[in-house]
């Protein structure tokens, strides 16, 4: 794969909006830009560091590397090459990054050097870094489900086991971590600083597999998005009781809040990108469905732009029996991660911009 960051950025294009063979629903968003950047492995999240005007581009595999793209023109600025990762965030307080690779990777975030490797337990997957103690959380689906790290030197703090497959986890600011438990049917409250769970809500009456959560931290809302019943649980982040729940699309990988506008997003698989407003504390519409790529099922917020980023790549026919090769899916894994799945087709990886 092309590593130097510029040779990339040199060959990297913006790709027309034919690809988008549906119309947008109305409403004010729309996908803004698409940008090709090409390149080798698999890929899961992305996340924006708005205050580093960086996005960082996690993909795995043989050639596993993280990329880095400046937030303002995705062209690539760094490289974190021989890194295999799920994804990776970073913590502008302290300067470093991490990523969840096995070892973990801790890197420098201006020059995007390797600081250390991390031996830590379970399987890397998603991850939090909370500002609030600078401490990155690493969640894993098989035990122990949660590692904690100290974002000042790497060191292993705590590891927490919250009885089942956490997917995403969102931090109030002010202590307290929620974490969606996909097979459990639940969300996970944490103490960040005792770094122990103290109580676990059930949203098993509205739905379950929820693979994107949400805060909005200065009403204690939870935005919890379901693949079961394709629908976002929204509920009391105080007490866990249910506000409502509102349809989304299929396929749901993750979900965030902007406060600036007090608006819950829903990025899915099936092509679609779920738009919630929140009109009060106990009131809330389906605002707009964007038209997205198909397996656009992740994103990040740009908090200084309001501009959502989600990835994907072009797909080939899904084939009737998995090549001897075929990575094996994660303990845990729903049913449709575990079926032959369609091969990506080569330096079809692609950034999309979502905004106004």
């Amino acid at each position: 794969m092309l590593r130097n960051p510029f040779i990339v950025a040199a060959l990297a294009v913006i790709l027309p909006f034919a690809g988008l063979a549906f119309a947008q629903e109305s409403g004010p968003y729309k996908v803004v830009k698409i940008q090709l950047v090409g390149g080798d492995g698999g890929f899961d999240y992305v996340t924006a560091d708005p205050d580093g005007r960086n996005l960082y581009v996690a993909r795995s595999g043989p050639a596993g590397h993280i990329g880095v793209y400046n937030l303002d023109t995705l062209a690539q600025v760094g490289d974190i090459p021989g890194v295999s990762a799920h994804g990776g965030a970073v913590d502008t307080a302290t300067g470093h990054g991490f990523a969840t690779s096995k070892p973990v990777t801790m890197f420098d975030a201006k020059t995007f050097a390797i600081l250390k490797k991390i031996d830590v337990q379970g399987n890397p997957d998603g991850y939090l870094n909370d500002a609030y103690n600078h401490h990155f959380y690493i969640l894993s689906h098989s035990e122990p489900n949660i590692t904690v790290l100290d974002d000042k030197d790497g060191s292993i703090l705590s590891t927490i086991n919250i009885g089942g497959a956490p997917e995403q986890a969102v931090t109030d600011g002010h202590g307290k971590i929620y974490v969606d438990i996909e097979d459990k049917s639940a969300i996970a409250v944490i103490d960040a600083n005792t770094m122990k769970m103290t109580g676990k809500y059930d949203v098993s009456s509205k739905g379950g597999g929820c693979a994107g959560l949400a805060l909005d931290a200065k009403n204690n809302i939870l935005f919890a998005a379901c693949r079961d019943n394709k629908n976002m649980i929204i509920l009391s982040a105080t007490d866990g009781h249910i506000i409502t729940d509102l349809p989304i699309g299929n396929g749901s990988d993750g979900a965030t809040f902007n406060p600036a506008t007090m608006e819950a997003f829903s990025s899915q698989g099936d092509g679609t990108l779920t738009v919630v407003q929140e009109n009060s504390p106990t009131n809330f519409t389906v605002e707009q469905t964007v038209a997205t790529p198909a397996r656009a099922k992740v994103l990040t917020l740009d908090t200084k732009t309001n501009q959502i980023f989600t990835i994907t790549a072009e797909y080939g026919p899904v084939p009737t029996t998995p090549p001897a090769n075929a990575p094996q899916p994660p303990p845990g894994a729903p049913a449709w991660m575990r079926g032959p799945r369609a091969p990506m087709i080569p330096n079809s990886f692609q950034i999309l911009v979502i905004g106004k």
